[in-house]
């Protein structure tokens, strides 16, 4: 079954963009996946086409109807429950990508202007996901960005499926650093390990490179990796 992004906002026209190029383009013209984008705009009763409107309670900016958004979301026909991109949602992490992608698809939901009114949100179940802790114009990009984690997690996207399980986050830890020609680069040697044939000091280099990339830089990453070491080990101790 073909995977499903249908993806619900004020400017379709945002879309595919990034996603009709490299990896992503490719699957899609072959069939891999399908999208499908929603108008938002087109679900307004007025003639102006109007989605928000002022914020009870008073305060800047403007606020997306519950009533607009959710008749959009019943004629999209997309997967239940939606995700609204939103910096206030639960940080995206590649658990939740794999997730995703091995379901049947996506329903997007591209947040706009203030907000959207929370009854919608409570309504329609719907899960606010954010992909850091930062703010955006619009959900627009990280929507594209979502889609593009998850196809490229698709069966035949990417051409070595032996790489997705060595990148960044796929075993609780940052990717190891990576080197290719020339060996000497003004001055900077590869280390000899790289070149050295053995394979299993290879694999040993790497894993103790990728514990101390990610103790460096990401030491929340390193804590849960530590804590679920010392969990698997009393499982294993138990068991023995």
């Amino acid at each position: 079954m073909t995977w499903r992004a249908t993806v619900l906002t004020i400017f379709p026209e945002m879309l595919p963009g990034p996603l009709a190029h490299s990896l992503a383009g490719k699957a899609l013209r072959a069939g891999i996946w399908h999208l499908e984008t929603v108008d938002i705009r087109d679900f307004a009763s007025d003639k102006h086409r109007s989605v928000d409107d002022a914020p009870f309670g008073g305060g800047p900016g403007m606020v997306m109807r519950p009533d607009v958004l959710d008749a959009a979301i019943a004629g999209s026909g997309g997967v239940e429950p939606p995700l609204l991109l939103s910096p206030r949602g639960r940080p995206l992490d590649q658990a939740r990508v794999r997730g995703l992608a091995a379901g049947p698809g996506v329903t997007l939901i591209c947040g706009r202007f203030e907000g959207v009114d929370e009854r919608v949100i409570e309504a329609r179940a719907i899960e606010e996901v954010s992909l850091g802790d930062f703010v955006l114009s619009g959900g627009e990009p990280a929507a594209i960005a979502l889609i593009d984690a998850c196809v490229r997690l698709l069966p035949g996207v990417v051409g070595c499926a032996a790489a997705l399980e060595e990148e960044s986050f796929a075993a609780g830890l940052l990717e190891y650093p990576h080197y290719t020609r020339p060996q000497v680069w003004q001055g900077r040697a590869v280390p000899e390990v790289l070149v050295s044939g053995n394979h299993a000091e290879i694999a040993a280099w790497r894993r103790s490179q990728a514990e101390r990339v990610t103790r460096e830089r990401r030491p929340d990453l390193w804590r849960r990796h530590v804590a679920r070491a010392a969990i698997g080990a009393a499982r294993e101790e138990v068991e023995g």
